[in-house]
């Protein structure tokens, strides 16, 4: 199977720098299921050319194949693996331009962070919903895409199209965006992977999409597609996802003005915010109440003037999920003695809840049923008292300016507050637990709507 990546930045040959692989060199990676040879068939300053030929041991990929495979037995022998791009692929070349991935380019470093012009060719790739398919995952990321079916039997017109096309991509882009994207999407066309995979593919996932997976309007076929339909792995995956950056945040507004030539995530602004009203309230111990997989508390353990973090969900798996990102199995004894993370239920009282200047509730009282409502209450203003909370929520109102967006911004969401429910909540869990309360918005705020997300400060003296 054969790939080319091809540049008309000027020199050209730079792209030897951002690969790590010399224009004048023919090099071969041994792979556990063939050899991968990288090449270059052209080298000039107009145009280089980058060629990855993969020769694929059916053999050696036959005898490490298990029975719960889907090509077991005699398919195993017989197949297009030696002729079509799959995963494969995908592997290969995250494998030979791993480097590259990462976006580090030691010499040549404001190049591997500008976009520069690239063409992508792959003579024969399997295709499941034909070229549509290819069309709806990789032209949302900035690529012209040209799928072309390649026909079942040329001599048999009236056969029609095979399962195959061929696929050209053009665009402008970073070399480390295009090479996870292939990564990513090559087995999602293929939607056959050749290796059983296992709760970490989650995290390979991750890796690969990070820039643009979390954005990408068809984020859940791709990952359905990408795990193999593993509706376990699926779920987990969407969940951390969707702590990156909730799929509204992304959505243009129906308003006409020009937008933002890079909108900000949301999620990123609520973090933003919710770290500097710590920083006003001169807190030093804080924990992150329904912390999931920690993506905020990999925030809050680089602030230098916090002295004790914890984290709290209900999820074992997003806890392990929040350990492997804090690598906490990595830290120093007196470095693991800052940071805590442990399971419990926020509706039911737990002693480990106190002792903390500042608590924060960042997108979960949403997700908690109205009537488990005043056991949260109860638990967090009335049995932990810390000096202060924080809460973050979606606000109602601002929902109609996210175009195609019905009902609740998440489908785990119990209710959204408008800006006066909120206000009535808070007000009444202030004055009957001893707080007073500053209401602020997160995001940019319409004149009439408000702001996509609503913070409360609860402060007690």
């Amino acid at each position: 199977m054969l790939l080319t990546l091809t540049t008309t930045h000027r020199p050209a040959t730079d792209l030897g720098y951002l690969l790590f692989k010399h224009p004048d060199r023919v090099q071969a990676f041994q792979q556990s299921f063939g050899t991968a040879t990288v090449l270059y068939p052209e080298a000039t300053d107009e145009r280089c050319t980058v060629a990855v030929l993969l020769e694929i041991d059916p053999v050696r990929l036959a005898r490490s194949a298990g029975r719960s495979t889907p090509d077991f037995s005699l398919a195993q022998y017989v197949n297009d693996r030696s002729y079509a791009a799959s995963s494969l692929l995908g592997v290969a070349v995250a494998d030979v331009f791993s480097t590259a991935r990462s976006g580090r380019a030691d010499s040549r470093q404001a190049l591997a962070d500008s976009r520069i012009p690239l063409e992508i060719t792959i003579p024969v790739l399997p295709c499941r919903g034909g070229p549509p398919i290819a069309r709806r995952v990789f032209e949302p990321l900035g690529w012209h895409v040209d799928a072309s079916p390649i026909a079942l039997d040329d001599r048999f017109p009236d056969w029609g199209a095979s399962r195959y096309v061929r696929l050209t991509l053009t665009g402008e882009l970073r070399l480390a965006d295009a090479l996870n994207q292939l990564h990513v999407l090559l087995p999602v066309l293929d939607e056959a992977k050749h290796y059983w995979q296992s709760d970490d593919e989650v995290d390979k996932l991750l890796r690969s999409g990070a820039g643009w997976l979390a954005t990408h309007p068809d984020r859940e076929l791709v990952t359905r597609r990408y795990l193999g339909r593993r509706s376990s792995l699926t779920r987990v995956a969407l969940a951390r996802l969707a702590e990156l950056d909730d799929v509204t945040d992304e959505l243009e507004p129906t308003e006409a003005e020009e937008p933002p030539a890079r909108r900000r995530p949301l999620n990123a602004q609520r973090h933003e915010a919710v770290l500097g009203a710590l920083r006003e309230l001169e807190a030093r111990s804080v924990i992150d109440l329904g912390c999931g997989p920690g993506a905020f508390l990999h925030v809050l353990v680089r602030e230098p003037s916090l002295t004790r973090v914890a984290g709290a969900d209900v999820s074992t798996r997003s806890l392990q999920v929040a350990a492997r990102r804090l690598h906490l199995d990595d830290l120093s004894e007196r470095q693991s003695e800052r940071i805590s993370l442990f399971q419990a239920a926020l509706t039911y009282e737990d002693a480990r809840f106190a002792g903390f200047d500042a608590a924060v509730l960042m997108e979960v009282v949403e997700h908690v049923d109205p009537s488990r409502l005043p056991a949260l209450e109860r638990v967090v203003f009335g049995a932990a008292r810390p000096r202060a909370v924080l809460v973050t929520t979606p606000n109602r109102e601002y929902n109609v300016r996210y175009e195609g967006l019905t009902g609740m911004r998440h489908p785990d969401h119990r209710f959204e507050w408008s800006r006066a429910e909120l206000q009535d909540w808070a007000g009444r869990v202030a004055t009957a637990h001893g707080y007073t309360v500053e209401l602020r918005g997160i995001g940019d705020v319409d004149p009439d709507l408000g702001a996509p997300t609503h913070l409360a400060v609860f402060r007690r003296d």
